[in-house]
């Protein structure tokens, strides 16, 4: 029995990167072996295991063949005989086919590191096909590794483009979509896997509301506009979307604003925002937000210039009495899709962060103690808030 860490954690140590998870694969050994050391199964179609003190994942070696449809339809055989090259060919990038053994010895049999050295993502083999689930993986490690300088070679997106074309992707399930979407949001540069996606005609057919946006375009100021990147086509509003989202994700980790960013550009378009939410079983924290964004936005980037009555309307409709920090991220949200705009300095923000201080400090008890009853509190409390307002704009 031969043990060799394996994947990502080889990867990410030879590049230097923090070693999140550790996952390992056993050659020589079955089943019966591992249950015998103490190990774990689990899980019924792959023979991997737990480790008996660290739970670490131990899988042992093994062959793939595709014998159905989907990213599940594979039958794999594991058993003594099958080799490490053999297991490590079955992989989807060469950069993921590295081995480190129990001394510390990098074993490189599909010569990974050079592609690793020059920044390249490229497929293993023409079995990378079998898998439609693999074009989204490229896609969201070319966003994950774009601050290092890593492009996707030039045959595996030619081949990622086929499957595409061939109608691989509609194999996919939208929840299995959603959670490679979750995982590029909290990359450095999301906004690469849909720049990847758009290129190879992917993006139509998982995400097609935001695809939409791509056939559009409008006329932005410039002082209502980030400026994208060299390359990008000014006033698409598909671009501006992805451009937004490069903006947010410089500025907050929290993954529901980087979605509302997102979704931003469908402004009026509540509708797509809800069906791509459901479909894609998105959590209601995101969706929520997004809708908020989307529908608050023109009043927000407006805000020095609405009454106080507008503004308690704003503060009504986003609850932002019983849910600040919600308030906070419409925001934030709003504030990035202004050039170098951070919430704390972008004008708009601030007025409303104050003004709804203000209205916060108008307490409802002596409203109720002077006799108000049912719908009056409501109302007199709306009009106290107002007459706050009102006065702080005077000042």
């Amino acid at each position: 029995m031969q043990i060799y860490l394996v994947g990502g954690a080889v990867r990410d140590k030879l590049l230097s990167l923090p070693v999140k998870d550790k996952d390992f694969v056993v050659v020589g050994a079955t089943p019966a072996e591992m249950l015998a050391q103490g190990y774990q199964q689990v899980g019924k179609d792959f023979p991997v295991f737990l480790h008996p003190s660290s739970k670490q994942e131990y899988a042992l070696a093994r062959t793939e063949r595709k014998s159905g449809s989907g990213y599940t339809g594979f039958t794999c055989y594991a058993a003594p005989d099958v080799t490490l090259e053999q297991d490590l060919v079955r992989r989807d990038l060469t950069i993921n086919a590295m081995v480190e053994d129990e001394n510390g010895q990098v074993i490189d049999p599909l010569n990974a590191r050079a592609d690793l050295d020059n920044r390249i993502l490229r497929h293993i083999s023409a079995s990378f096909s079998e898998d439609p689930l693999r074009v989204l993986r490229v896609a969201r490690f070319a966003a994950r590794f774009h601050q290092l300088g890593f492009k996707i070679a030039a045959e595996t997106l030619t081949l990622m483009q086929d499957m595409t074309q061939a109608g691989d992707l509609a194999e996919l399930t939208p929840e299995r979509v959603w959670q490679e979407v979750e995982k590029t949001l909290s990359a450095a540069n999301p906004e690469v896997f849909f720049q990847v996606l758009k290129e190879i005609g992917a993006l139509a057919v998982i995400l097609p509301e935001l695809n939409n946006l791509f056939s559009l375009t409008q006329e932005i100021s410039s002082g209502n506009r980030i400026e994208p990147e060299s390359g990008l086509e000014q006033g698409n509003i598909g671009q501006q979307a992805l451009a937004q989202l490069k903006q947010t994700a410089s500025l907050s980790p929290d993954l529901a604003i980087r979605f509302a960013a997102l979704m931003q550009q469908l402004d009026n378009h509540q509708v797509s925002i809800k069906a791509l939410a459901k479909r894609c079983k998105v959590p209601n924290e995101h969706r929520d937000l997004a809708l908020q964004v989307s529908a608050q936005q023109h009043s927000i980037h407006n805000a020095l210039s609405l009454t106080p009555a507008d503004i308690i309307s704003v503060f009504d409709q986003t609850d932002a009495w019983r849910k600040p920090e919600r308030f906070q991220q419409i925001l934030l949200t709003c504030s990035t899709s202004q050039a170098n705009q951070l919430v704390d300095t972008y004008p708009p923000t601030l007025y409303l962060t104050k003004m709804l201080s203000a209205a916060c400090d108008i307490a409802v008890q002596p409203i109720i103690a002077a006799g108000f009853r049912g719908p009056e509190i409501k109302q007199q409390l709306t009009a106290q808030r107002i007459t706050a307002l009102t006065a702080l704009c005077v000042r």
